[in-house]
């Protein structure tokens, strides 16, 4: 599983004009299972992501995706972890 960290690297006007096409992306992923809870830091310097993916080289693709990324929004640090304990819904 995985934590990532967008840390926005613009002024937020600029992520706002990318914010619909990020939101679809985002909806890309939660239906094909790889994300399982996403949204905003606060206060509103980028976003976390929790995902599960088979691996990190994976998921770095699958990020790569993200019009945030493309558009160099943002910065990205992925956190892997092993959950030892998780809640029902996960």
């Amino acid at each position: 599983m995985f934590v990532v960290l967008l840390s926005y690297t613009c002024d937020i006007s600029k992520v706002e004009q990318h914010l619909a096409a990020h939101i679809a992306y985002l909806e890309q992923q939660y239906a094909a299972g790889v994300f399982l809870a996403s949204g905003r830091k606060v206060p509103r310097t980028g976003g976390v992501i929790l995902a599960q993916a088979d691996s990190r080289e994976q998921l770095l693709q699958i990020l790569a995706q993200d019009p945030f990324q493309q558009q160099q929004l943002a910065d990205y640090e992925v956190i892997e972890f092993i959950p030892s304990k998780t809640a029902a819904a996960l």
